[in-house]
């Protein structure tokens, strides 16, 4: 299910079949670094995550994390979304690339559409972003698209390291 379009992309929903993508996507150097260890080892696991993950968060609150494909060829190279976290206030934007895929203006593009989707169409005031201290691309992303960095906080299950909390809007 198409949920967005741009002039370069497409942003749809996961789907079970997306189970190979992810499992690349989630052990991505960049992926564990910034984002952490999902514990997706196999196939099965990566369906797992997709079941647990994106299509219960679809069922529940009608958003999630989306596929981000190239609209010239249907390559998977992402994901972007709204994730409703338990240990957040608000939802917060998500987005994760394959290396091939950064650097070229997508997270930028996909995100922003994004922004738009939760404002215009989802009526969302207030929309938040976590980014780990060390990601300085992705921070720059971030207040690239309006927001501001709020405070330094700590989620579980990695209390043990330094969250910074981002937001836009009321």
């Amino acid at each position: 299910m198409i949920v967005l379009e741009t002039h370069r992309l497409v942003l749809r929903r996961l789907e079970e079949r997306d189970a190979e993508f992810v499992f690349t996507l989630v052990n991505d150097p960049a992926w564990l670094q910034f984002i952490g260890d999902k514990g997706v080892r196999t196939r099965d696991d990566a369906r797992a995550y997709l079941r647990n993950g994106p299509l219960a968060m679809y069922a529940q609150h009608g958003h999630g994390l989306y596929c981000v494909e190239l609209k010239a060829s249907g390559e998977a190279i992402g994901m972007c979304g709204l994730i409703k976290r338990d240990t957040l206030p608000d939802v917060d934007l998500g987005y994760a690339f394959l290396p091939q895929a950064r650097g070229g203006g997508y997270a930028y593009e996909a995100a922003s559409a994004t922004m738009t989707y939760a404002r215009e169409t989802l009526n969302m005031q207030r929309v938040l972003a976590i980014v780990s201290p060390g990601n300085a691309s992705s921070i720059a992303l971030l207040e690239k698209l309006g927001f501001r960095f709020e405070k330094s906080l700590r989620l579980p299950p990695k209390e043990d390291q330094e969250t910074l909390l981002y937001a836009i809007g009321d």
